[in-house]
């Protein structure tokens, strides 16, 4: 398989993993240019090369990581841009310098914070938040956090729920199930504050 193949016929996840395992950084950018964009394989194509990136320095990485960037800014596809990018923000990779994602400081994330019943201080445990009142934050990680956290808790809260009796089995309800089903109420809370949060920077 050459690099100025057509693939034709060969999934486009499969052809990355061939030149990926191949140590062919060049011919992984090139199958994700030459097909055509969609939210599923194309998408974890990318993904997979992001993640090639990732772990590149100096040059190396800038000959993988900019192509793609150019890539995704020329994508038609809002909802697709905005979730390759994030994509590759979960594995360290930033494709967005302001051009795809809203930009906010610091003290918008802290009203944004206010208004959804979110706390910043949690976000700084896995973000890197400035002092300064105006300084930009780092949008795709703090949208990358939030969605975890709200992952979190939900998963959190459909445990907790099935570890009770269902309302309509006729077995009693004791004191603990009661506890558990309250704490499962305020993960699903919370989980509804993160996603909230989520969804005001990505718009």
């Amino acid at each position: 398989m050459s690099q100025s193949a057509n693939y034709t016929g060969v999934r486009v996840t499969d052809a990355v993993t061939y030149f990926r395992h191949r140590g062919e950084m060049r011919g992984t950018v090139h199958v994700v240019r030459t097909r055509t964009p969609d939210r599923l394989r194309w998408r974890a194509a990318v993904g997979a090369v992001n993640q090639v990136a990732a772990v590149l320095t100096g040059k190396d990485r800038m000959r993988v990581e900019e192509p793609v960037r150019e890539l995704i800014l020329d994508l038609p596809d809002r909802d697709l841009r905005r979730e390759v990018v994030l994509d590759a923000r979960r594995v360290g990779v930033d494709l967005d310098r302001g051009e795809v994602l809203k930009r906010f400081t610091v003290g918008d994330l802290g009203r944004l914070s206010f208004l959804t019943g979110t706390d910043v201080g949690t976000v700084r445990r896995y973000v890197s938040l400035s002092d300064d009142f105006f300084a930009p934050i780092d949008t795709a990680g703090v949208a990358v956090v939030g969605r975890a956290l709200a992952d979190q808790h939900r998963r959190r809260a459909h445990k907790l729920l099935l570890s009770i009796p269902d309302p309509d089995s006729g077995e009693p309800v004791t004191r603990h199930h009661a506890f558990i089903a309250e704490r499962a109420e305020q993960d699903a809370e919370l989980s509804r504050r993160w996603t909230a949060l989520t969804r005001a920077l990505l718009g």
